[in-house]
């Protein structure tokens, strides 16, 4: 069964789905995303996704369209017949001419796609990701950073440097030399029984995740702080994690070779796993 998509208010064959080369989206990266994910039929943090894109839309100019995008979402996965899914949501700034001059494109694009999407086996998140500090940097001042944009470079580059460096993962410094984040990923350390994670104005985006963790560590009752993250103190913390709406909470056991902690989950990233896994069911009503 071919693939079934959700592009400017039509659900239709992967194959049929034609947007314009005149697409800012295309020519400029001005486009927003989200990924999500679907739990038996069910979105984990929905409303919180689309309240972001609504504030990122809001510094870049873009007027998202009066459609239910949550019913829009409902749709593609019902159309593709899946529970458990990956599921992005794209907006664009829409059709205009070959020149950077917004006035130019009036309707913006909206494109969902739904995929199946398999958790990573027990023993990825036991093993736990081993990283690199890369010398691209993400730049604090600009308003950008907080936007989950289109324009992604900066973060596909890092991904493939990681990659092509053995690793599973990048982590980007800010300007000033502090910790921000990876390149899917908000980054959080644990030291001596504090959770610490960058704040938004080190250069972050404010993961729908990290706010989760935040929550769950005041009803774990450990202490969590959001402030400019040095990078020795990344490498000599006991525990560290990484968190987005796909993979969840990811141990991260090695940074630049060097082993984080005992290389291996830590008692509060441990705890942490279990308690989100455990929102996630009562949320939903799994």
């Amino acid at each position: 069964m071919e693939q079934i998509v959700y592009l400017n208010g039509s659900l239709i064959p992967r194959s049929r789905a034609k947007i314009s080369p005149f697409d800012f989206g295309f020519l400029y990266g001005y486009a927003l995303f989200e990924s999500m994910r679907a739990y038996s039929g069910r979105v984990f943090r929905l409303n919180r996704h689309l309240e972001r894109l609504a504030r990122s839309a809001e510094i870049l100019g873009i007027n998202l369209p009066e459609v239910d995008l949550q019913k829009a979402i409902y749709d593609t996965l019902e159309a593709n017949g899946l529970i458990n899914a990956r599921i992005r949501l794209t907006v664009s700034l829409g059709q205009g001419e070959a020149t950077p001059d917004l006035s130019t494109c009036e309707n913006p694009t909206v494109f969902i796609t739904a995929n199946t999407y398999t958790q990573l086996p027990e023993a990825a998140y036991k093993k736990g990701f081993r990283s690199v500090v890369l010398q691209i940097r993400r730049n604090s001042a600009s308003p950008l950073s907080q936007v989950k944009s289109a324009n992604y470079l900066d973060m596909m580059l890092a991904r493939t440097q990681a990659n092509n460096a053995g690793a599973d993962e990048a982590l980007l410094l800010n300007e000033q030399g502090y910790v921000a984040e990876s390149s899917t990923s908000n980054v959080f350390i644990v030291s001596k029984g504090r959770i610490i994670t960058p704040s938004i104005d080190s250069g972050i985006l404010p993961g729908i995740t990290r706010d989760v963790i935040l929550e769950l560590a005041s009803s774990l009752r450990v202490e969590a702080e959001q402030r400019s993250v040095e990078l020795n103190e990344l490498y000599a913390c006991q525990e560290a994690f990484l968190t987005n709406s796909v993979i969840e909470i990811m141990p991260l056991v090695e940074a630049d070779g060097r082993r984080i902690g005992s290389g291996t989950v830590g008692a509060i990233t441990g705890k942490l796993m279990y308690k989100y896994k455990t929102l996630i069911k009562e949320e939903l009503g799994l």
